[in-house]
């Protein structure tokens, strides 16, 4: 089973247009675009988005995300008369990005919560750590003071951290407990994650605190030593 996700946006091609981008890095994903009026105009549409709620198979969930106001309106009103509702969230998350993410994280076969997480972490401000002075260790190391576990691990993919890589490595660490640092940003946000503008051959140093640290550097690790499945 998959999370689906709906697109509720006030102009029809900005919701297709979205679900076409997330559709790139997530093709077993269902995505629904509720975008527009009935009748074309600019505006929200609430049987529009009954409708793409309708289309999600019993038992898998959904996450709603939103672009302005009145789609936020649109959409927790569907979610009163929708049916298995309890299984249909509201993210709160830019369109986009939270989209991508949220796609990535339902492609890796999250569940409606850690798809919800993902799409949310992307707005998620930089952890900045508690001592300036880190002591520099080996990969996989675990440290005395400062990161509970770090890594570095060399950007093999030709492309580099584009979207893909971004929404990839904060989908997973959204999940994990774990505050995760890349590069001296946050590993959660897909927007973070993208200002690096890190190619290949760049080194990702990660520095991870809590509980899952040693996994989500593994995780980081892991996904940057395959190419990201990428050339």
């Amino acid at each position: 089973m998959t999370v689906s996700i709906v697109v509720v946006s006030h102009s029809e091609k900005i919701a297709d247009g979205a679900v076409e981008l997330a559709a790139q890095m997530a093709p077993d994903v269902v995505l629904l675009a509720a975008g527009g009026t009935m009748d074309g105009r600019i505006g929200t549409s609430l049987e529009k988005v009954l409708a793409a709620l309708d289309k999600v198979a019993a038992g898998d969930g959904a996450v709603i995300l939103t672009d302005l106001g009145s789609a936020v309106m649109t959409a927790e009103s569907a979610l009163e008369f929708a049916e298995d509702a309890a299984e249909m969230l509201l993210a709160d998350a830019p369109l986009v990005e939270g989209l991508v993410a949220a796609a990535v994280a339902a492609q890796g076969g999250g569940d409606v919560q850690a798809v919800k997480r993902a799409a949310e972490a992307v707005r998620g401000p930089a952890r900045q750590p508690e001592s300036p002075a880190l002591q520099e260790v080996g990969e996989g190391s675990v440290t005395g003071s400062g990161p509970d576990y770090t890594g570095d691990f060399e950007l093999v993919n030709q492309a580099g951290m584009h979207a893909r890589p971004a929404a990839k490595i904060a989908g997973g660490l959204s999940s994990l407990d774990a505050e995760v640092q890349v590069n001296g940003v946050d590993g959660a946000s897909m927007t973070a994650l993208m200002t690096l503008a890190a190619g290949r051959g760049s080194v990702l140093h990660v520095e991870a605190w809590g509980a899952d640290a040693e996994r989500a550097v593994n995780y980081v690790g892991g996904l940057v030593q395959a190419g990201f499945g990428e050339p």
